[in-house]
């Protein structure tokens, strides 16, 4: 019976991939052996039946099955792989696993995998330098490409971002397409691709490429629930494009879904894109009450520099001169780089220095 459980377990540690037929045959051969194992070989055959679980919650994707994996492995010292299991189950987001770490053989292939997941949490955490460096080991995983590409944009190196969110692009859409991809893969924090195509229509639009950027937020929004960060990229794209109407209709869509998405339909972020709807069709003291209402409500922080600077253009545009033109002149010094800038500096400048 020892010899059947521990050839199980070869079955799935050998194997690059895994399947679900011999994980489960395994869990359950090591789960019979220990209700009758000595003191001494409790400790492996925990770790066997845990390494085995995580190859079915990889397959399956079961919460439940994370979880017993993670209980499992932490029950033989093997808390690497207990914590990758925990961070792959979505059930704690914990900054590292606990040390010493009793990891056998069969666990040290997946010191990459815990590495990527430090680094997701860093990148999570806003430190993109201590995420590119847990990241260097596997450039083959994309994320390295992808945190050079956010570095690149941060720094205002738009089409440098565009090059790298390409090449993360080409990478996750590779390993998506693999028919039985390792366990190690299946382990790693998820390549999300419908964000990632709006950000790289983001960095397309910032780097001159508007037509580009309506095709990739195209895609985003075809492969995904509806975005309204999508659909306010896209509106953007649209206007650069010179389709004015389009544009109009995508910032519309945009504030519904933000709407949508928000509880009690309380959304910062629906009231700043129906705001630009409404400064877009000229109805000037419609769009300041929504823009005064987009700061009222919860909005991203990232989102609150923009409303503040259509705020006050929005009352320059009305003929408010005076005040309005210097609060607006110095708020387009926090702007996003996806507000018009240039267009608001012109509306300041053709505003009449003696209007109230």
């Amino acid at each position: 019976m020892l010899q059947a459980a521990a050839a199980a377990f070869d079955r799935v540690d050998r194997a690059a991939a895994p399947v679900l037929a011999d994980a489960s045959a395994c869990v359950q051969t090591q789960a019979a052996m220990v209700s009758v194992a000595l003191p001494g070989e409790e400790s492996e055959l925990h770790y066997r039946k845990g390494f085995c679980q995580l190859a079915v919650a990889a397959i399956t994707r079961a919460p439940a099955a994370f979880t017993d994996a993670a209980a499992e492995l932490e029950r033989s010292g093997a808390n690497m792989l207990a914590w990758i299991a925990r961070q792959a189950g979505h059930i704690a987001d914990e900054p590292t696993w606990k040390r010493p770490d009793a990891c056998p053989a069969s666990c040290v292939p997946f010191v990459p995998t815990a590495n990527l997941w430090l680094g997701w949490l860093a990148l999570n955490r806003g430190n993109p330098d201590e995420a590119a460096g847990q990241f260097s080991g596997r450039p083959e995983s994309g994320w390295s490409a992808y945190v050079a590409g956010l570095k690149a944009f941060q720094s205002g190196h738009y089409s440098e971002a565009v090059a790298h969110y390409r090449q993360t692009l080409d990478i996750w859409t590779s390993a998506q397409g693999q028919a039985n991809p390792s366990l190690a893969l299946r382990l790693g924090p998820p390549a999300d691709i419908p964000p990632l195509l709006t950000e790289l229509g983001g960095a397309q639009i910032l780097s001159g490429e508007p037509a580009t950027a309506i095709a990739t937020l195209d895609r985003a929004l075809q492969i995904s629930p509806p975005s309204a960060r999508a659909y306010f990229l896209r509106a953007r794209a649209k206007e650069l494009s010179g389709q004015p109407e389009p544009a109009l209709a995508d910032y519309n869509l945009a504030s519904r879904t933000a709407f949508a998405d928000a509880t009690d339909l309380a959304s910062g972020e629906a009231h700043l894109y129906r705001g630009i709807l409404f400064y877009r069709r000229k109805d000037y003291s419609r769009a300041e009450e929504e823009f005064a209402s987009a700061l009222n409500f919860d909005i991203p922080p990232a989102l609150r520099p923009d409303a503040l600077a259509w705020r006050h253009l929005s009352a320059v545009a009305s003929g408010f001169c005076g005040a309005s033109r210097q609060y607006l002149e110095r708020s387009l010094a926090s702007v996003s780089p996806y507000f018009p800038k240039a267009e608001a500096q012109a509306v300041a400048a053709g505003c009449a220095a003696g209007s109230p």
